[in-house]
């Protein structure tokens, strides 16, 4: 059974987290994508790869998220890296530490840098969506659903069997988060993994995440056929497999 823990990012707000403490070794710092959860496959994944390895391990729930607590409407790119941010300064303190960013989750990453000048050793992201708000999202949207959010406030997006609650504060912070026009100059391993068919967020994000890095060791593993989940069981392997490189 998996034991979920909460921290408490306010008076009123807590955040689940799952971890595995370590007090001088590396972490793995694992952040989920857009409306998802710590229920899936990847955190417990990785979480079975840091115990094997002696790894520490850390886990974040955003707010509005799976079992942390607030709404989803009242959430942003500048929240959810703030508590990211201070969670990982709680738990993983003075460690060192490799970021997985699922999705979003690089997003919320590539914020992560600003903050934590030394501690990062490693960046693996797994179809990469920096931006995607702005240019993947309200790009598509038509001018009656752009009218739509600004007047009300919100719009409920139904996509692949999902509806999302998209609020116009959500976009306009995400306008406030840019950062694929940044440099970042970390001597550090980068490693994106997209997938060839991934029709959610195009391979042209997790290319556009390498062109930060103006130092880092690259690489781009683009899974034939792979959709933008990446998590069957063979995928694993091979996202563990490129972890592993980063992480010894």
């Amino acid at each position: 059974m998996t034991r979920f823990k909460y921290y408490k990012i306010s008076k009123t707000k807590k955040n689940r987290y799952l971890c595995n403490y370590y007090k001088k070794n590396l972490y793995i710092v694992f952040l989920h994508g857009f409306m998802s959860d710590l229920e899936g496959e990847k955190p417990k994944a990785f979480l079975k790869y840091a115990k094997k390895n002696n790894l520490g391990f850390l886990a974040i729930e955003y707010s509005g998220h799976g079992k942390s607590s607030g709404e989803f409407t009242k959430g942003n790119i500048s929240k959810w890296t703030y508590e990211t941010k201070t969670i990982i300064k709680n738990i993983v303190k003075k460690n060192d530490f490799i970021l997985i960013g699922s999705s979003m989750g690089s997003w919320i990453s590539l914020n992560q840098f600003k903050y934590f000048k030394t501690q990062i050793k490693g960046f693996l992201g797994i179809g990469s969506a920096p931006e995607f708000l702005e240019r993947i999202m309200w790009k598509k949207f038509t001018k009656k659903m752009k009218i739509e959010t600004k007047t009300k406030g919100i719009y409920n997006l139904k996509h692949g069997g999902y509806e999302y609650p998209i609020t116009y504060q959500l976009i306009k912070d995400g306008r406030r988060n840019k950062i694929l026009n940044k440099k970042i100059y970390y001597k550090i391993p980068i490693t994106m993994i997209h997938g060839s068919k991934d029709t959610t967020v195009p391979v042209l994000f997790s290319k556009k995440v390498l062109k930060l890095f103006k130092n880092g060791k690259k690489k781009l593993v683009i899974i034939r056929n792979g959709d933008h989940s990446l998590f069957n069981k063979k995928l694993q392997k091979k996202i563990i497999k490129e972890l592993a490189l980063i992480s010894n």
